[in-house]
């Protein structure tokens, strides 16, 4: 399963919404003790063999939120004021968050390497979030996520597997 296409994720995420939706159900209802250090190991494995650069799509298709930290970060590194940094590439969304004014990504390059790699917004840094303590609050989020991210999608089959409820 691990080698799909990315054309096909959204209809394989599609398929599994329901299932992947009722698993979650149950795993908020009876969380494993190990819940976290599984998903800890199910990610640490998935990027061992996962290779972002091929894929990219979540910079393709969807923005991440900037933070306050992230907008000094960047803009510093562009040698500019934050509110120049805002000016120029970030609006504010409906829940009054920071988020690129257009995607695909503004730094995504035609190779898929990210130019503001070193000082990325955290939300970059933490995608697809598949290692994050206190997995069972975001399984919203992971839901989404699969949608967009293989190594997700696999993450959270991988997970059925490892913990069947």
């Amino acid at each position: 399963m691990a080698n799909f296409q990315i054309d096909t994720l959204a209809k394989l995420a599609k398929d599994k919404h329901i299932e992947n939706k009722k698993y979650f159900d149950k795993l908020k209802k009876k969380t494993p003790k190990n819940l976290d250090y599984v998903m800890q190991d199910l990610h640490e494995a998935e990027f061992r063999k996962t290779d972002c650069l091929k894929c990219a799509n979540c910079c393709k298709t969807t923005g991440p939120l900037f933070t306050s930290a992230d907008i000094e970060r960047i803009a510093k590194h562009f040698k500019q004021k934050p509110q120049q940094f805002i000016d120029q590439h970030l609006r504010i969304d409906e829940d009054n968050d920071y988020v690129l004014k257009t995607v695909p990504c503004t730094f995504l390059d035609v190779e898929n390497y990210c130019m503001v790699y070193d000082v990325r917004p955290k939300a970059c840094r933490e995608f697809p979030h598949t290692d994050r303590k206190k997995f069972n609050q975001i399984t919203d989020l992971t839901l989404k996520n699969v949608v967009i991210c293989p190594a997700a999608f696999n993450i959270v089959e991988e997970m059925k597997k490892k913990l069947p409820l």
